[in-house]
């Protein structure tokens, strides 16, 4: 399921240079810009409690944007970078990238367990350790999945799930060739206790 564009609200700064940035944060404004798809670069401003409830609700740097500033044309990018107070951790300034519908770029997605109940494993009591809850992968900008789906049906104690276990999204692939681990279902401290002695004995 390829997620929603949601709007991202901004204004044009006027003006270049730490002066104009420093100007636009002590207006409550933290500064930006946006650059690529053959345009000249934009200097931008954004809300700063606006940004910050955006970032607070996650994903901000694996989510395509409508970016709408007043006078242009809406445009769809992507965070590229966000620049933080060392000591307080609070955005100082954001860096957007334009973005064509067909472009490929790489992007973390979240992964979703589905079917906890239905494996064998883990109603012995088995634990189920998530090596991977996101997964770099190559996608298209206009049919971001949302997530890809680990299905644990079946899966017992001393499973161990790789990605080409998982069917991706059509037109993903994972950044990386190996056929690396996301997730194992591990045995409860009892139950591998006790395979431990009856092993040595």
């Amino acid at each position: 399921m390829a997620r929603e564009i949601p709007d991202l609200e901004a204004q044009v700064r006027t003006g270049t240079g730490k002066g104009a940035a420093r100007q636009a944060r002590r207006e409550g404004y933290v500064p930006g810009i946006v650059y690529g798809g053959g345009t000249e670069p934009a200097p931008l401003n954004l809300k700063y409690n606006y940004l910050l409830k955006r970032l607070r609700q996650g994903r901000f740097l694996q989510t395509l944007f409508n970016l709408k500033v007043e006078g242009m044309p809406d445009v769809h990018v992507i965070c590229r970078g966000v620049q933080r107070d060392v000591v307080r951790d609070l955005p100082t300034h954001v860096d957007f990238m334009r973005i064509g519908d067909e472009s490929r770029i790489k992007l973390f997605i979240h992964v979703t367990f589905i079917n906890h109940e239905a494996s064998p494993g883990l109603k012995r009591g088995g634990t189920l350790t998530v090596v991977r809850s996101e997964v770099e992968l190559e996608v298209t900008a206009s049919d971001i999945p949302d997530h890809i789906t680990v299905d644990l049906t079946g899966t017992a104690i001393g499973d161990v799930i790789h990605i080409n276990d998982v069917v991706l999204p059509e037109g993903t692939k994972a950044t990386i060739d190996r056929n690396f681990v996301i997730a194992n279902v591990a045995a409860p401290a009892g139950l591998a206790t006790a395979e431990a002695e009856a092993a040595e004995a």
